[in-house]
């Protein structure tokens, strides 16, 4: 979509002149335009390592891995070799790609929530009653948990809060910017867990491949949760007072006459969502709940009994077979709520209805599945001809050259992916292009992979809702022109820059704060090595 910044219009009829921040997103989306698919974008990249791989070779570049006593030979992609190892290896790459299964794992598992309505009713739940002065922060903490629903949750909390707002006798205008800000900030927070956190990890534990024995890193699912869930908690709070103290005194009133005409029968025709909760859906919520709960103390006894198999080796609990199988158990978690809430409501009716939501949620999934096919075959030859080592002991050079052994480091990887944001927009495609270089750049300079991603997770969610090119944000245009007919893309864009600093500085500081206190940022994820 290319939908450029239109100028406000003087009362005489001529068009107003566009402000910095028109001529700024205009040119961000001129340039991201001219960006080819993600899936083109790495065709040229494994074209380019391949090429440079090869020239290395034939000049007999080496590498030392400090601490390492072996001297790594640069191998050429367009060699015998190389060409040999492509055609052995182009399946396994692709098949064996960790975040592949866990992915298509937990989409599947969140497909039976979602499809059900658990998910949708339980954000209608949480924010339907909510008092007045409270609904900005609620909001704010729903939008921060909704990642697991995917994209589904820009969707529906968004629509949801401004309704919400309404009903409150607030500005709907304020619950939908807010609500919009919340869930691309927080895209990357909060307690749950879903087919994000996978799709990051696996890409995380390749990278780490790159270096010998990095396969060895703790990388699982978990690895960013106690700094995902602290974030989500400031995020909301801060989100909550930018909703409610920056953003909702300074917006226009909704337009009565576009609202008259919305009651008129507009949300109807477009499938306008409801903050409407039934006695029957608050049934399911419970039952499902309880039946999670269950499960949850089932999984937890067994895993906390001496002697028990799940204990890791000696009769640890961090690692053990738990961790290492929490995707499977995540997998159950989902199913089981999902199962019994639409059993409850009658949204799942069959048994075969369960498997049939699986598939449809796995459908949509097929564009992330070829892009993990050309993904998996870059970080491969990346690996293997050890242009991906090169590069890392490099650059871990050049920042230890420059003091930027530590925090400071961080903070300008930070800045970079903030700045990436902008212009490559799939979270997969711009990880898995910083992620071959930097995860083994600052593992070499004593960091874990966790540390690297979670600064990922900052920068990929900081930007996210102002670049043009996010679809999503032209959605909430034409949403917010059903209470303001006269705004432009530049309008929505002015106000959701008020989130923007804020919610950057308050991510930064929660990880400034692990960082200092040397906190683990997961479940055995420490910071150092």
């Amino acid at each position: 979509m290319s939908t450029s910044v239109t100028p406000a219009r003087t009362p005489a009829g001529g068009p107003a002149k566009p402000t910095l921040l028109d001529k700024v997103m205009n040119g961000i989306e001129r340039a991201g335009n001219k960006l080819p698919h993600p899936v083109l974008l790495f065709v040229g990249l494994f074209l380019i390592i391949g090429t440079v791989s090869t020239v290395l070779a034939a000049y007999g570049a080496t590498v030392t891995v400090p601490g390492e006593n072996e001297t790594l030979a640069v191998k050429g992609l367009f060699t015998g070799e190389g060409v040999r190892w492509l055609l052995e290896n182009f399946i396994p790459n692709f098949t064996g790609f960790p975040s592949l299964g866990t992915v298509l794992l937990m989409m599947a598992a969140v497909g039976v929530a979602e499809k059900t309505g658990l998910l949708e009713t339980a954000v209608r739940a949480s924010i339907a009653r909510a008092p007045k002065r409270l609904l900005p922060y609620l909001v704010a903490f729903v939008a921060c948990q909704a990642h697991l629903m995917s994209d589904v949750a820009i969707l529906v909390i968004p629509p949801l809060a401004a309704l919400a707002f309404k009903n409150a006798g607030r500005n709907p205008i304020a619950g939908l910017i807010g609500g919009f800000a919340c869930v691309c900030a927080g895209y990357a927070a909060g307690f749950s867990v879903g087919a994000l956190d996978a799709l990051y990890v696996g890409i995380t534990q390749q990278a780490a491949a790159v270096l010998p024995g990095g396969e060895s890193a703790p990388t699982h699912i978990l690895v960013n949760y106690f700094f995902t869930a602290s974030a989500s908690c400031v995020l909301a709070l801060i989100g909550g007072l930018l909703i409610s103290r920056v953003l909702e005194p300074r917006l226009p009133q909704p337009d009565p006459a576009a609202e008259a005409d919305e009651n008129e029968g507009a949300p109807e025709a477009d499938g306008a969502p409801s903050v409407t909760v039934t006695a029957r859906q608050r049934k399911g919520l419970l039952h499902a709940g309880l039946a999670v709960l269950l499960y949850a103390a089932v999984v937890v006894t067994c895993w906390l009994l001496p002697g028990s198999p799940l204990r890791g080796e000696g009769g640890a609990l961090v690692p053990s077979p738990v961790l290492n199988g929490i995707v499977p158990l995540l997998f159950l978690a989902f199913v089981i709520a999902g199962v019994v809430y639409g059993r409850t409501v009658g949204t799942l009716k069959r048994a075969e209805d369960a498997p049939r939501m699986m598939a449809e949620s796995i459908t949509g999934m097929s564009g992330y599945i070829v892009l993990i096919l050309v993904i998996s075959q870059v970080i491969g030859v990346f690996d293997w001809s050890n242009v991906g080592t090169l590069l890392a002991v490099n650059g871990a050079e050049l920042l230890e050259s420059a003091g930027l052994t530590g925090f400071t480091g961080l903070v300008l990887f930070v800045l970079l992916v903030c700045v990436l944001n902008l212009f490559v927009t799939s979270g997969s495609a711009l990880w898995s292009l910083v992620a071959p270089v930097f995860v083994p750049a600052f593992m070499l300079l004593g960091m874990e992979p966790a540390i690297t991603q979670a600064a990922f997770r900052i920068g990929d969610s900081a930007t996210q809702m102002i670049t043009p090119l996010n679809p999503y944000v032209f959605l909430m245009l034409t949403i917010l022109r059903r209470y303001e007919p006269s705004a432009q893309l530049g309008t929505v864009l002015s106000r959701l820059s008020v989130f923007v600093v804020p919610f950057l500085i308050a991510w930064l500081a929660v990880l400034g704060l692990f960082y200092g206190l040397d906190l683990p940022l997961g479940p055995g994820a420490d910071i150092h090595r």
